[in-house]
């Protein structure tokens, strides 16, 4: 009877708890309300991008792994979201739906960046405007350039380079409407394609293998809460707040008062300056810096990354120096240190390990999407909708490639090579959280590298060139920051359908917003006047390195070979001792990012980083590390906000502002 008595009570209060449980709403995440309030904020924040970094060149936002201008944007939501919560509770933002417009915002900056669309903008029109009788590109390689992806109207570009003119009239915006649909058309595709993989990875990476992802830590704490304390109430937060605050805050004021006192090493101070004597003066430009949101974004960085990052720096520039002890670094001896020939073989292997190490989830994932009872029938149809979607994008961006002239070999070459440079980046953002400024490392690279540009031939070669820009840099690749956005809603499973979506959505829209903010911009201030940081190098690396290749043909070097197979098997050989041994201190990636440009301005702060974390852990623990979390925090938020201050009072002042980066 006592038994009995007690399991009724309990099936009771269980009945009671399922009661209330149904009565009270779902929390409300991705809403039409959050979609609808993130529309106009995406064309804000796409203008606002393309004004600080085409008509002024300051800030440099998109080229950070954490882009400035969302988390900004965030943090003027998040407050005013706090007057509504007094005036009506029920009614104010969620932090789902906070995190739903940090998404758009998100998705939306990676196609405004530095990387992408600006790119793109600075080749439409390069091979009218520049074509001269003394560079001979007429007779080089006009006739193999796909003209219906350029814009050709001569008139039309004078007012765009000029400037001082209107964008609204019909003959000025015709003329690039074709070449920015066709565009638009792989563009989508390529992106569609990221989006499928990332659906399929994505359970792999953040629930099995559990990546760290910590570029995802600051907007996931701005919405929540660290240690059951919100995020805006810890003291520690606020201290690295002002402090970041502080010093880019009086920088800024030196920039404008050069009077006002300057704070050093913070931005680029270059080491090289006091080593004069041979062979140390062979490390080159040695830059040092230290930047408030740098040493933050560092410190959530795992410890022997941070340790790899900056020991391989090191040691790259000793590598430069035993090259002018053994005199390796002779004129004869072009290309030494070869260090896009080593990051080449670096990151493909990296490339290859990661795809390799997915092997088999990929073919659990093909199994379950066409299984006839699944576990987890949700997640099947997701993949089935994933795998439907990369067969539609990879056929679209075939066909494209085949009207633009580009052979079967050629392009199957250079779309491999982007896509598995794509997948190991997202792999190492989730993983490490570091930059990924990759710029010796392209398909473009490459394939010269590989086969010599005699063997590509001419008409490849100008169809390669023409789908550099886009290949560049990698800085504000949009695959890493789409799987950040399925990580962050982890706890809301039910929307992960929406965030898809929402994803989907705010692509669509950015394309749109950012070529209209470029179009507005360059047309009033002229891509060649006003607008300095108009990215118009871009279009004299495409062309000029094909005018080079084609005058002076590179040849297949076994050198250069030789130096892309050493560095992939370094690659190898560091992932084969850190399975099997546990202490091993040296990550792979960190000597992919140290030889490929990524680590130039960043290798002191993880050095900072490395130190801080080192000592914290050793001394006081986790609990110790867990206490300054909120404080680095907070040095990155509070940069960035100093920061995005600067670049909207320039804006507003139509001058250049102080730069909290390079």
């Amino acid at each position: 009877m006592f038994l009995q008595s007690i399991t009724s009570r309990i099936a009771a209060q269980r009945a009671r708890e399922a009661i209330v449980e149904a009565e009270v709403p779902a929390p409300r995440v991705v809403t039409l309300r959050a979609v609808l309030l993130g529309l106009p904020l995406i064309a804000i924040n796409c203008f606002w991008i393309t004004v600080v970094e085409v008509r002024l060149y300051t800030l440099d936002g998109t080229s950070l792994p954490l882009f400035i201008t969302p988390i900004f944007m965030l943090f003027v939501l998040i407050i005013l979201n706090l007057f509504w919560r007094r005036l009506s509770p029920r009614s104010c933002l969620t932090p789902g739906e906070l995190l739903t417009i940090y998404v758009m915002l998100v998705i939306s900056s990676t196609l405004a960046a530095h990387d992408m669309l600006q790119n793109m903008f600075g080749v439409l029109g390069h091979p009218v405007q520049f074509a001269t009788p003394e560079n001979n590109w007429k007779a080089l390689w006009f006739q193999y350039l796909p003209w219906r992806l350029f814009v050709r109207d001569e008139d039309v570009l004078k007012d765009f380079y000029q400037g001082n003119v209107s964008p609204y009239r019909w003959h000025r915006i015709q003329p690039f409407l074709e070449p920015l649909l066709l565009w638009a058309v792989l563009i989508l595709a390529l992106i569609g394609v990221m989006l499928g993989v990332n659906i399929l990875l994505r359970r792999s990476w953040t629930e099995h293998e559990r990546l760290v992802f910590p570029i995802v830590q600051l907007p996931m704490a701005m919405t929540g809460h660290i240690g059951g304390v919100p995020f805006f109430r810890q003291k520690p937060m606020w201290a690295g707040f002002a402090l970041a605050m502080a010093i880019s805050g009086l920088n800024g004021i030196h920039w404008l008062y050069p009077s006002v006192p300057y704070i050093q090493y913070i931005k680029l101070y270059d080491l090289q300056q006091h080593i004069t004597n041979r062979p140390w003066n062979a490390v080159g430009w040695t830059p040092i810096s230290m930047y408030p949101f740098g040493i933050g974004l560092a410190f959530f960085t795992p410890l022997d990354l941070q340790f790899s990052c900056w020991f391989f720096y090191v040691a790259r520039k000793l590598f430069q120096v035993a090259g002018a002890v053994f005199g390796w670094d002779a004129p004869t001896n072009v290309g030494f240190p070869f260090f896009p020939e080593q990051a080449a073989g670096a990151w493909t292997a990296l490339g290859i390990v990661v795809i390799y190490g997915a092997r088999r989830y990929f073919v659990n994932a093909w199994r379950q999407a066409w299984a006839q009872n699944p576990d987890d029938p949700e997640e099947s149809r997701r993949f089935r909708w994933a795998f439907g979607l990369i067969a539609v994008c990879l056929l679209v961006i075939i066909v494209f490639a085949q009207q633009l002239g580009l052979s079967l070999w050629a392009g199957v070459t250079f779309f491999g090579i982007y896509f598995l440079l794509a997948i190991t980046i997202t792999r190492v953002r989730a993983e490490l959280g570091t930059p990924h400024e990759i710029y010796f490392v392209n398909p473009n690279r490459m394939m010269t590298a590989l086969f010599g540009t005699q063997n590509i031939g001419t008409r490849d070669l100008t169809l390669i060139q023409t789908l550099y820009w886009f290949n560049r840099g990698y800085r504000s690749h949009p695959m890493p920051n789409q799987l950040e956005a399925m990580k962050m809603f982890e706890s809301y499973p039910k929307s992960l359908n929406k965030v898809i979506w929402v994803i989907v959505v705010a692509t669509l829209f950015g394309f749109v917003a950012t070529c209209w903010a470029n179009l507005h911009v360059t047309y009033r201030a002229g891509a060649d006047a006003k607008a300095v940081g108009f990215k118009d190098w871009l279009g004299w690396e495409s062309f000029g390195w094909l005018t080079n290749w084609i005058n002076a043909p590179v040849k297949r070097e076994s050198t250069r070979i030789g130096y892309m197979v050493g560095g992939f098997l370094i690659v190898v050989f560091l992932r084969l001792m850190r399975n099997l041994f546990l202490w091993w201190p040296l990550h792979p990636a960190g000597y992919a990012l140290a030889v490929s440009y990524a680590m130039d301005y960043f290798w002191f702060n993880f050095f900072i980083a490395w130190v801080i974390k080192g000592l914290l852990i050793r001394y006081g623990g986790m609990r110790a590390h867990n206490i300054a979390v909120p404080f680095f925090l907070g040095l990155i938020l509070g940069d960035y906000t100093m920061g995005s201050l600067w670049s909207i009072l320039g804006a507003v002042m139509d001058v250049q502002t102080y730069k909290i980066y390079i």
